[in-house]
């Protein structure tokens, strides 16, 4: 015996794209998503799941990827921040926080955009207290959240309008 660890075959689906890697049992989904694919994006702060900077969306439900084993995505499809849009073309949550100036150094961003597109597809998001008990997982230690709050108050705005 080699005192090596045996890898585990797994499938992902991540922003569209399937991946069929080896990994070991212990690999965290984080470190899959930054270290395998390199989508570096996905950002790990206290590795305990308490600040959300890692938060992605497995199968539509925002998860904590420094908690989750990359083993425990197979078959999954997982959306990360580099799927909400281009440098050149953002998508619509990361305009609305670009024009609410809903960042300062964006950390804690990927997480927080993350969480706000699970929010807008499950929740009605009536009350700025409901947007605030939603991002309540998502530490910032910048901005204070009035302006992510505003962010999200126009993009429910949008989306009811479209309805």
């Amino acid at each position: 015996m080699t005192g090596e660890i045996p890898k585990i075959a797994i499938s992902v689906t991540v922003n569209g794209v399937t991946h069929r890697e080896e990994v070991e049992p212990r690999l965290l989904l984080a470190d899959f998503l930054r270290e395998n694919l390199d989508l570096t994006g996905t950002h790990v702060g206290c590795e305990h799941g308490i600040c959300g900077a890692c938060t992605v969306l497995m199968d539509g439900d925002s998860v904590r990827s420094c908690l989750t084993f990359a083993v425990q995505a197979d078959g999954a499809a997982i959306e990360t921040i580099e799927g909400l849009g281009e440098m050149d073309a953002l998508g619509p949550v990361q305009t609305a926080f670009h024009e609410h100036h809903a960042l300062q150094c964006g950390f804690c961003t990927p997480g927080m955009l993350m969480t706000v597109t699970d929010m807008l597809r499950k929740y009605p998001l009536a009350s700025d207290d409901e947007i605030r008990d939603g991002l309540s997982g998502n530490i910032c230690r910048c901005t204070g959240y009035q302006n992510i709050v505003r962010a999200v108050r126009a993009l429910v705005t949008q989306r009811d309008a479209a309805r």
